[in-house]
């Protein structure tokens, strides 16, 4: 069997629970989407959308005020959802950090 043959795209991608963040305000979110584009990671304007980069695509939601949803949707299926979590949560704590 040819190995490249024998799995769809869909079956070799994953998607991750939801993670939510609190009291990120418009300073904090603001923060994260130019730390996130520095590092190649595609972020369109706006509230929410489709952000992608490095074999990984989310989908974000932001409420204006605080409360943020991020939702990764693909992923190589070798990299494991605890892994990208910690790198956004990591970025998050980043920004938190420069106000």
């Amino acid at each position: 069997m040819n190995i490249k043959s024998c799995c769809k795209r869909s079956e070799i991608m994953s998607a991750c629970q939801p993670i939510n963040y609190n009291n990120v305000t418009p300073e904090v979110f603001a923060c994260m989407k130019k730390k996130l584009g520095d590092a190649g990671i595609n972020v369109p304007p706006g509230n929410s959308g489709e952000m992608q980069g490095s074999g990984v695509k989310a989908h974000f939601e932001w409420d204006g005020r605080s409360n943020l949803k991020i939702i990764v949707t693909d992923k190589p299926f070798i990299v494991r959802c605890g892994y990208v979590l910690s790198k956004i949560t990591d970025l998050v704590q980043k920004c938190y950090g420069n106000l």
